[in-house]
């Protein structure tokens, strides 16, 4: 998996610290199914590091809405921490417990993020390069939570299953977006949604 995506080194060992933390941690609280736990590196860790090359290297600020157990946004903490130092993650989650976790990741890795304990609604906006997301919301939802963070250069990157093509076809009557639909390297059933200038409707 990690020579799939040209990882090495540093990065690997950032990722390694979040699995075993995490395994560690699904003892206590549930922070992924337990029937994938066994699977990780692929349906999680790999789900995640694809979205690595959908971030144009100008970016500076990434907001991760929903962060759970740091999928995607605490993989791409850790990636970019490497990669692009300049890059600043924003992790939204509103289970406490999570944000605990979340924030001995950070710690053990090295890596740079900053955690937001609270629910998406209640964030003061700020303005975003990109915004992730993973099992968050329906699309629809999913735009209404990012629109305060949006502007006309942010692009979205949203790991999306086989209901793709019916969100699309849902939020489509409330927003306006360039759509490019990139089959996961994770599940052949998943969809990369990469959104470019998303706005509301004037009439949705």
């Amino acid at each position: 998996m990690c020579a799939k995506l040209g990882l090495a080194g540093e990065e690997i060992r950032g990722l390694e610290i979040l699995v075993a933390t995490l395994e560690r941690w699904q003892t206590r609280i549930k922070l992924i199914g337990t029937a994938t736990l066994a699977d990780i590196w692929r349906r999680h860790v790999l789900d995640s590091a694809q979205l690595l090359s959908l971030i144009p290297e100008r970016a500076r600020v990434l907001l991760d809405l929903g962060s759970g157990a740091g999928f995607p946004g605490l993989v791409l903490a850790i990636l970019g921490h490497h990669r692009w130092p300049e890059l600043r993650v924003h992790l939204v989650e509103s289970n406490a417990r999570k944000c605990a976790f979340l924030a001995e990741v950070i710690r053990a890795s090295g890596c740079d993020a900053e955690i937001y304990k609270c629910r998406i609604e209640a964030m003061r906006p700020f303005a975003t390069d990109i915004v992730t997301a993973r099992a968050c919301a329906p699309l629809d939802r999913l735009l209404g939570h990012a629109e305060p963070f949006l502007g006309p250069g942010t692009r979205c990157l949203f790991l999306k299953g086989r209901n793709v093509e019916r969100e699309l076809t849902n939020s489509q009557e409330s927003w306006k977006m360039g759509i490019t639909r990139k089959t996961s390297v994770s599940d052949p059933e998943g969809v990369v949604l990469i959104l470019e200038g998303v706005s509301r409707r004037d009439d949705g």
